[in-house]
């Protein structure tokens, strides 16, 4: 794709050629995209994509005993759900000080959290425990706790999520204990004590703590059932009978496979297409489903947003082209429901 810039800097610097990459050429097929040099704040950003949103919380560091708590992560939805949105964040091997790449990607682990890494980078680092590693995860933990919690308070990409809202969603998420005093001096705007150097003794109070504050606040909050990371809610149980009627029949019914407990789960996800909160549970159409007597069985259905689940049935070809095929994203949300346990074997 070819840039052409206004004529005074066009005739400096001739013709820009841009190869915005496979993953980036689909933003310039919805409106307009604006191309700037870079700026002196945004030098420390890789090149690609600006985010939707500068998020502060993400680079405090005061605040990475936080985002890195364990109870922190059991709340944002376990390992599993990081790596599920890892996987639909990032296309790329996160480990840069490698020459070579392989195309294949995959998810390993690693305290605190876990990372992207080319099949060819897990293969050497598989071993080790390095600072640049930890590092590493500990920038995807933080990144994907302030999305989760985003999602959660259902607030749009473009949002700058607030010290007072973490702290809040801490309290809602039954995590309030892993606030820090800091954070909650902060969000609850208490003044700085000033540090002297000489006291009289009629000058030494005992303050009160900030956390002791919050701590007679969540008393009032009824906090979210979360389930531990191992455990997970068992939605749907499946069971296999390799005798049925239908299977000796050289002519059969179909029997369309119908639970509402699961289609019920679905709806309750983040959308399979923009990552919004869902609204419904979307059944698979075209591949022979969604005709007379053919609609998907309950199985077949992936979570999607109202605008995404209008945006699919106004145009296939389009949804798919910018989301990915209807199977692709059916396999990916399959995959996850019996990775989290929500799919058993009966």
């Amino acid at each position: 794709m070819r840039i052409l810039l206004k004529p005074d800097v066009a005739r400096s610097l001739g013709v820009v050629l841009l190869k915005p990459g496979s993953e980036l050429l689909g933003i310039f097929r919805h409106g307009r995209v604006l191309i700037e040099p870079e700026p002196a704040s945004m030098a420390h950003l890789p090149s690609g994509r600006v985010p939707d949103a500068r998020q502060p919380l993400s680079q405090d560091k005061s605040l990475e005993p936080f985002f890195i708590d364990g109870r922190v992560i059991a709340a944002a939805g376990g390992l599993p759900s990081l790596e599920f949105w890892l996987e639909h964040n990032v296309h790329q091997c996160q480990y840069s000080h490698s020459e070579y790449h392989h195309r294949e990607l995959v998810t390993m682990r690693h305290p605190p959290g876990t990372m992207v890494l080319c099949w060819h980078c897990e293969n050497q680092l598989r071993d080790q425990t390095t600072a640049q590693l930890s590092a590493l995860a500990r920038r995807n933990v933080i990144d994907w706790v302030i999305d989760t919690v985003r999602i959660k308070l259902r607030y749009n990409k473009e949002r700058e999520l607030a010290l007072a809202e973490l702290c809040w969603w801490a309290v809602c998420a039954g995590v309030g204990d892993a606030i820090t005093e800091s954070m909650a001096e902060r969000s609850l705007l208490l003044p700085t004590e000033p540090f002297l150097s000489v006291y009289k003794e009629s000058d030494i109070a005992p303050s009160v703590p900030a956390t002791s504050i919050l701590q007679r606040e969540m008393a009032l909050v009824k906090p979210i059932e979360i389930p531990p990371a191992e455990e997970h809610p068992k939605v749907l149980t499946l069971a296999a009978d390799p005798e049925s009627p239908e299977s000796f029949m050289m002519i059969w019914k179909r029997r369309r496979w119908v639970c509402k407990s699961y289609t019920d789960w679905v709806k309750t996800q983040v959308c399979s297409g923009c990552r919004r909160p869902a609204d419904d549970p979307h059944h698979i159409i075209g591949h022979g489903m969604g005709g007379t007597a053919t609609k998907a069985h309950d199985l077949f259905v992936i979570p999607l947003c109202r605008v995404c689940h209008d945006e699919l049935h106004a145009n296939v070809a389009a949804f798919e082209q910018k989301h990915g095929t209807q199977l692709e994203l059916l396999f990916r949300f399959l995959d996850r429901a019996l990775g989290i346990g929500v799919i058993v074997k009966a």
